[in-house]
C-alpha cells in the first residue's frame, strides 16, 4: 500500500462520516486518461475532500510555503501535491501540472487560486484554461457544496467534462477557456445548494 493509499483511508474514514459527505456524479470522471479536476475552493480542507471522494488518485499544486515546513511538507509531497509559487508564473510548476496531465494521470485545480472567504465562487485564473488547452485531457468541472460542519451534509459535485474542441480549434485564450471552466463550476453550485 502506498503512502497516499494508507492517507486517503485514513481522512476518509474521518472526515466522511465527520462531515456527512456525499459525492454526486463521480461517473463523471473518465476511468483513464489525464483529467484536469477544476473546483471552487471553500475551506483549507478541500484538497482532502476532493481526493478521497474522487475514484482516482488526484495530484495537486500547493503554496511553496507548506513545503518548507518540517514533517508537514514530506506528509503533503507523499500525497500527490507539489509546489507552486503563488503570485507569479511559475514555470516548473506549470511543467510538472503538463506531465502530470500528459502522464495520464488526475490533476486538481482550484482555480480561484486561493481560498474564498465568503463561500462565494471568486474569478478564476489563467492556470486552469492553460493547461485544459495544452493538453487533451478531460476538463471536470467541480463544486464543493454546504457548510465545513460537523454532522451537516457536504456535498462533492463532479460535473459532465466540458466540450473542449471548440476553444481549442478557435484558439479561445487561457482566461476565456478559465472563464468557461469557471461558469460551469457556478452552475453546479447552483443546482445543487
Amino acid at each position: 500500500m502506498t503512502f497516499y493509499s494508507f492517507a486517503r483511508s485514513v481522512a476518509y474514514g474521518i472526515f466522511k462520516p465527520w462531515y456527512r459527505i456525499e459525492a454526486l456524479g463521480v461517473e463523471n470522471i473518465p476511468k483513464d486518461g489525464g483529467v484536469l479536476l477544476c473546483c471552487n475552493h471553500i475551506n483549507n480542507f478541500d484538497p482532502i475532500v476532493l481526493g478521497i471522494m474522487a475514484p482516482r488518485p488526484v495530484h495537486y499544486m500547493a503554496k511553496e510555503e507548506l513545503f518548507r515546513v518540517p514533517v508537514l511538507g514530506e506528509i503533503v509531497r507523499k500525497c500527490n501535491a507539489f509546489p507552486v509559487k503563488r503570485g507569479m508564473s511559475d514555470r516548473e510548476a506549470l511543467r510538472k501540472g503538463l506531465g502530470i496531465l500528459k502522464d495520464g494521470h488526475v490533476l486538481g485545480l482550484f482555480p480561484e487560486g486561493t481560498r474564498s472567504k465568503t463561500g462565494e465562487l471568486g474569478k478564476g485564473l489563467a492556470g486552469a484554461g492553460f493547461f485544459a488547452l495544452k493538453t487533451n485531457s478531460a476538463v471536470v468541472p467541480c463544486a464543493i457544496i454546504g457548510p465545513y460542519k460537523s454532522l451537516r451534509k457536504l456535498r462533492v459535485v463532479y460535473g459532465k467534462p466540458i466540450a473542449m474542441d471548440e476553444a481549442r480549434n478557435t484558439k479561445a485564450s487561457a482566461e476565456q477557456v478559465t472563464e468557461l471552466i469557471m461558469s460551469e463550476i457556478h452552475k453546479l453550485i447552483k443546482e445543487h445548494q
